[in-house]
């Protein structure tokens, strides 16, 4: 693709299926390493991957080569398919079907690095669900709550 360029930064929100099991605590760096791993195969480069037991967010470049949709799908099959086949207790596993996707300049990504390396601390006062909506709101997305925290 000569004479083609690009700079798409992106923040990607997605949650354990609620029918399913959450992530250990002990077992979150490694799954984090493991995406961060899939994501530079695929030719995107991950800035920052963090997230609490029950949810994930990842700050990342798209290449000029792939669809999101498209890189979601490889991020979550193969995740979901690596932590079943870690641990016994992971065997009923799987990831939400959706995800958000938010765009972010390059004077915001050190601050949406430091967020997402904070979630731990983040979710000591606030809820996935009153964040996830928070983000929709300031992005101006519209959503029925239903759908969007539902899997």
């Amino acid at each position: 693709m000569a004479n083609t360029y690009t700079q798409l930064f992106t923040h990607i929100v997605f949650h354990t299926k609620s029918t399913g099991i959450i992530m250990r605590d002990e077992d979150l760096s490694r799954v984090f390493q493991y995406i961060g791993g899939i994501i530079r195969e695929e030719g995107a480069v991950p800035f920052a991957i963090g997230g609490v037991a029950d949810h994930i967010h990842i700050l990342m470049s798209l290449p000029k080569t792939a669809a999101l949709s498209d890189l979601m799908r490889i991020i979550k099959a193969k995740s979901s398919k690596w932590l079943r086949r870690l641990d016994s207790y992971y065997e009923p596993f799987s990831w939400q079907d959706g995800y958000g996707a938010f765009s972010v300049s390059p004077s915001l990504m050190e601050r949406t690095k430091q967020y997402i390396l904070g979630q731990v601390e983040h979710h000591k006062v606030k809820t996935y669900h009153d964040e996830y909506c928070e983000t929709l709101n300031a992005y101006g997305i519209d959503y029925d709550e239903y759908y969007a925290l539902c899997d």
